[in-house]
């Protein structure tokens, strides 16, 4: 029996994403929504990895894929080392930098440990991760942050931004590397990053709190303020982390991460969910303000892409922003899971070199 499924696996921070593609085809794509109550009862990112794993196999089960046609599972690179772009086999000093979580936690850590247990019960089978959030391509004078002590990092939804870049550069007949554009992902994270000719030069951290605050991440803050509040004596070290990423942002103004429903509720005369709504508009279209500035005004295209941006009221408030600058283009929802399995297949293929992570 020809071995030719695909399995890709996108854990993250309100959702887990699977589908199955043959070679190029698609054969079914399901997103598993999680709410903040079921997640907060880990306390985690990794304590998450039998909930998730046991809902992806309820649907690889209910979906009837046979396992003995399965050529790789493939997740979303999480934090690990910063590393090049490209596809990397998962490997056991991989599985331990995503324990152990020296690069910090994200549900994204899951994807590789994810797919390299399933592999486990395969015979012969690889696991890999295609273009993690640590991709690190910025320039030298980007990583300076203001004290020698506290360095900038690329920790971005890499994947998804390449992915679009590539996608819109192909719709305009040229190359992604030929282009200058503004990649902005809105999801349960939010990072912007500036492209020049295929080289994310610059882009905000979009966990380790840097840029605009998201639905649960609460983004850059006040410094002064928010050592006041470390050293207020009310909070644990767990405690602010959890207010930084995971239950700051909208879940702490609003208590929920939903944004399809905080918009709603914007709409229908919900003063804190309106003032919310345009702050983060706000915020979004001055970190994109900043980036035209890195690529010093010349920008070919400023594309909105992630879940948020299925929310046409909420774009609008962004785009009378920042129009002036350059084309807006909007790619709703994320091409990630594709873009992790068609990489894949290339590798399998021999068309793209399969790296080794160290």
């Amino acid at each position: 029996m020809k071995k030719s499924l695909i399995i890709a696996i996108n854990p993250g921070s309100t959702s887990t994403k699977l589908a199955v593609f043959e070679e190029e085809n698609l054969v079914f794509e399901k997103t598993i929504r999680h709410s903040v109550e079921e997640l907060q009862r880990f306390s985690r990112i990794t304590d998450q990895f039998h909930y998730r794993k046991d809902l992806i196999m309820k649907e690889l089960v209910e979906h009837e894929i046979v396992f003995s046609r399965v050529a790789a599972v493939v997740g979303r690179g999480g934090l690990i080392k910063p590393i090049e772009s490209g596809v990397y086999r998962v490997n056991e000093q991989m599985k331990r930098d995503l324990r152990e979580s020296p690069m910090g936690e994200h549900a994204s850590n899951l994807g590789a440990l994810i797919a390299d247990d399933i592999v486990s019960e395969l015979k012969d089978v690889p696991a890999f991760i295609v273009d993690p959030v640590v991709v690190d391509e910025m320039e030298p004078v980007a990583r300076l942050s203001g004290h020698p002590e506290i360095k900038r990092l690329s920790i971005f939804h890499a994947l998804n931004q390449k992915a679009v870049a590539r996608l819109f550069a192909s719709s305009r007949g040229k190359e992604y590397e030929q282009m200058n554009l503004i990649v902005v992902h809105m999801g349960g994270g939010i990072s912007v990053g500036a492209h020049r000719k295929g080289r994310v030069i610059d882009v905000n951290n979009a966990l380790g709190g840097d840029g605009p605050f998201s639905p649960e991440r609460s983004g850059g803050l006040p410094s002064k303020q928010l050592v006041d509040l470390c050293f207020s004596g009310k909070y644990t070290y767990e405690q602010i982390n959890s207010m930084l990423i995971g239950k700051g942002g909208m879940v702490a103004y609003l208590g929920t991460n939903d944004f399809k429903d905080i918009c709603r509720r914007a709409e229908e005369g919900d003063e804190t969910a309106s003032i919310v709504i345009d702050a983060a508009a706000y915020q979004i279209s001055k970190e994109i303000g900043s980036m035209a500035a890195v690529l010093e005004g010349k920008v070919d295209a400023i594309i909105l892409t992630g879940g948020m941006a299925f929310q046409n009221s909420f774009n609008e408030k962004i785009i009378s922003r920042i129009n002036f600058i350059a084309e807006v283009a909007i790619y709703p929802g994320e091409d990630e899971l594709k873009a992790l399995a068609f990489n894949v297949l290339l590798a399998l293929r021999g068309k793209l070199q399969i790296k080794e992570y160290c």
